[in-house]
């Protein structure tokens, strides 16, 4: 794992927030609405089958990501962790015992069928502290400074206002607290992008063998292209006002990990914010 500045800034997608006409599903330009409603479509489709795929589509290495992300969080015993676009729970179940009984996972996603899958998993594990949250991305219904990191692993690309999102993540994050992104992200070498490309043709044809369909798995591969690279997506986490952003490029950038953190208050803060501060 490697961190790595040389892919040139460029957003791929347009990351309009959801009151403009138009954002990106896979090729074709649609509504916010329509957005949401297909990508909800994509995910009821595949949800019982979703981590066969992902282990195709990384060739099972997103177990070993999903540990990086684990190990770069800092979570710790007694934290409270958000889970975003948790769908079926791999990320809550590497949380979960780390956080401990006196901690929380908060598995939070929009979909119901993959949070269902989630829930079933982490029970039969016996993670009662993982607590489950149907909320889209873009308006996280928790308090400002709740938790003490949050992750998303393989969810970013599919939210319909990307910004909105990384905003909100930063409002229910508590200062100093990190924000891990682990995403398909743009190969650095033209060569293992053609090749890597090539391989994704595979996927349709074989989503159409495992659940009769080959559309959800064309998305995928839409949205994977169409998802803004490296350093348009480190752009966007200063944008949205994080601090000490940085990414990490995984099997030649094909994946990535990015890291940024909420502000840490200073004193002169955090006597502005107490109830009886003196002016």
């Amino acid at each position: 794992m490697s961190a790595s500045n040389e892919e040139p800034s460029q957003r791929n997608e347009s990351d309009a927030s959801t009151h403009h006409e138009e954002v990106s599903f896979g090729f074709e330009r649609v509504s916010p609405r329509e957005k949401t409603r297909r990508v909800g479509d994509v995910f009821q489709a595949v949800a019982e089958r979703y981590d066969v795929m992902n282990d195709l589509m990384s060739l099972g290495t997103h177990r070993l990501f999903k540990r990086m992300v684990l190990q770069m969080s800092g979570a710790r015993e007694g934290h409270r962790v958000l889970d975003l676009a948790g769908g079926t729970g791999d990320m809550s179940a590497l949380f979960a015992p780390v956080v401990g009984t006196s901690g929380r996972v908060v598995l939070t996603d929009l979909n119901q069928p993959m949070m269902r899958v989630g829930r079933n998993r982490l029970q039969d594990q016996g993670h009662a502290q993982v607590k489950f949250c149907q909320a889209p991305a873009e308006a996280l219904p928790f308090a400002d400074k709740t938790f003490d990191c949050a992750c998303i692993s393989f969810g970013i690309r599919n939210f319909t206002d990307k910004d909105r999102a990384l905003e909100e993540l930063l409002r229910v994050l508590k200062p100093g607290a990190a924000l891990i992104v682990l995403e398909f992200s743009s190969a650095t070498d033209p060569v293992l992008q053609t090749a890597y490309r090539a391989f994704q043709t595979l996927w349709p044809p074989v989503g159409k063998l495992l659940v009769g369909d080959s559309q959800p798995y064309q998305y995928l591969v839409e949205s994977i292209r169409m998802h803004p690279n490296q350093r348009a997506l480190k752009q966007m986490f200063d944008d949205a006002g994080f601090v000490n952003t940085s990414f990490h490029n995984l099997v030649g950038g094909i994946a990535a990990i990015h890291r940024g953190e909420r502000a840490a208050e200073d004193a002169h803060s955090a006597n502005n914010d107490a109830p009886n501060a003196e002016r």
